[in-house]
């Protein structure tokens, strides 16, 4: 068997996963099951077989699992029907992990960036301390060159282009 893509199975696919989003809502009421989304349908090469990817809100996983597949059976029927075909594909509902990875993966992401910030909190303390070392060398009569000014030994004008006042 070839890995080559269906593009029918796709679109079969695709269609069954909208019937059966329906199909859940409308036919299985156990108040048990949560909220079902389903997230993927992976169809056989000869549509022979559905594997239905869900992922569950509101419930026990395990028992959503044992829930989906007991309907399977039930579901097939209507499914055939509304969707049109004449044999209906065998459901195999299968839990969609990549969510739960994703969220995984996410909250790691979040405790490392928090831990690099406390990490850096810490560590502004010092670095401060190492500024104000840096302005305690400064002198506040030593001027932007570094050079000692004294008001007394300034005889330039500070502004040439207006005229100087005489000195007293």
């Amino acid at each position: 068997m070839s890995t080559k893509s269906y593009p029918r199975a796709k679109r079969v696919g695709q269609q069954i996963q909208r019937a059966l989003s329906e199909l859940i809502r409308r036919e299985l009421r156990d108040p048990r099951l949560g909220m079902i989304t389903l997230t993927d349908v992976r169809m056989s090469s000869d549509l022979s077989y559905a594997k239905i990817y869900y992922s569950v809100l509101g419930a026990d996983p395990h028992l959503a699992q044992q829930i989906l597949t007991q309907a399977a059976d039930i579901l097939r029927g209507p499914l055939g029907r509304a969707l049109g075909i004449r044999h209906s594909p065998e459901l195999r509902f299968v839990p969609d992990e990549l969510i739960e990875s994703g969220a995984r993966l996410s909250a790691l992401i979040n405790k490392a960036v928090k831990d690099d910030q406390a990490r850096h909190v810490e560590d502004e303390p010092a670095a401060e301390a190492a500024e104000s070392d840096d302005e305690a060398h400064y002198s506040s009569e030593d001027d932007d060159d570094g050079h000692y000014d004294s008001d007394e030994d300034d005889d330039s004008d500070p502004n040439p282009d207006e005229p100087s006042s005489p000195k007293r």
